[in-house]
Order: C-alpha cells, then structure tokens, then sequence
C-alpha cells in the first residue's frame, strides 16, 4: 500500500467511524464471509446503498450478486419490515454462507436468494412485481444483460446502481481486450443511449477508499 492508498484507507476509516457505528450483525457477516473472495462493497458504499433505498423509499429491491450477504442486508434493512429483496448468486457455497449471515440478522422472511447464473434466474423474475430498486454487482461481462433485465423488471422512478464501473480506470480504454472492461463500457454507452432517449437519467462517480480506485453508475428510469 502505498502513501496515497494508504491516505484513502484512513479517510474512509474516519467517515466509517463516525458515520457507521459498530453493527454486530454486520461484523459477523464480515468473519463468517473471510474466506470467500473480499469483492463485498465497502462499509461506506454499503451505508450508501441504505440512505439510497430509503431515500428512494424502495419496498421491493432485487440485487445481482450475493457473495455472502453484506449489502443484502444492507438493502433488506433499507426496504424495511414490509419489503422484500430478491439476490441471485451463482455460487451455491457463497449462497450458503449469506443465508446464514442473513438468518442471523432476522431477515430471512425478507430475502429470497436464488442460486445459478444470474441470466437463468432473471426471467423467472418477469411475472413478480416490478423492483424499486436494482443493485448490479456480479460478474462484468454480463453487465449488457443485467441492465437489459433490470430495464424490464422495474418500472418509472425506480432506481438502478452498477458497482465497481471504474476498474481502476480502464474503463476509459476503448482498446481494452479485458471481458470485464468490454461489459462494462457496452453496459455503459446502452444506458447513455437510454439517456440521449430520454428513458434514463444517469451518472457515475468515481471513488478512492479502502477498497482501493474504482466508482459506481446510479441511474433513474423515467
């Protein structure tokens, strides 16, 4: 880590400190969910993902990608006691674990978690109620059809938000042969066409922090 990364990790510890007390259910989420890959979203990112969905006033949300259940609980908590959140994760050992993190936060009435690729799981979704709000943070190369499906299953006013849209800048690297990369900037120019369109409102932040340079794209369906 060096002297910049390390200035990152310890504003993000500051506004952590102050803003996220500590939250024993979320903590445990953390242990249980070590030895599985660390790509949860940071404590601040997941903090944002709650004022968002409240602020929204999201009641049903659906999340692509679980891991291991810390933004899920982030969200279900959000969409409150009379919601319900929908979180497709490909892994039936990560799934495992977040029903577990997600039993121990009294959530489980609340969640539905649908094991096997995210694009199998999806149509399955189409004669439900319509989502308040979608949360894309699953493999990049299929970004294209997350947003094709989260366009289909949510309706005006609600909101979408893509995790880790950055990937430390190459994003903006038009040459890129990476399948995350190509994702994610096909994913990105569909949604500024729904904008030009007028059927989107969007934008994107770049962030630094704890897990390192990357950023987030919100956009609103119209």
């Amino acid at each position: 880590m060096n002297t910049l990364e390390r200035l990152w990790y310890t504003v993000d510890g500051y506004f952590a400190d102050q803003l996220r007390p500590p939250d024993p259910i979320l903590t445990a989420a953390m242990r249980d969910g070590a030895a599985l890959p660390q790509i949860q979203v940071s404590e601040l990112l997941g903090g944002f993902l709650s004022v968002l969905a409240r602020a929204a006033g999201a009641r049903r949300v659906l999340e692509i990608g679980t891991l291991f259940g810390y933004s899920t609980i982030h969200l279900a908590r959000a969409a409150g006691e009379d919601g319900a959140t929908v979180s497709l994760e490909y892994s039936s050992e990560h799934a495992a674990v977040a029903r577990g993190n997600i039993e121990r936060a009294g959530l489980s009435e609340r969640v539905e978690i649908l094991e096997g690729p995210a694009v199998e799981s999806l149509p399955s979704l189409v004669d439900g109620d319509p989502f308040d709000l979608v949360f894309i943070d699953a493999d990049k190369e299929n970004n294209p059809s997350y947003l094709d499906w989260a366009l289909r299953l949510t309706h005006p006013g609600s909101v979408i938000v893509v995790d880790n849209v950055v990937r430390a800048g190459a994003v903006a690297d038009a040459g890129s042969d990476r399948p995350d990369v190509q994702g994610t900037r096909t994913m990105v120019e569909a949604i500024g066409a729904a904008v030009r369109e007028g059927t989107l409102e969007a934008t994107a932040m770049q962030s630094v922090g704890a897990k390192g340079y990357d950023g987030f794209l919100i956009a609103y369906v119209v």
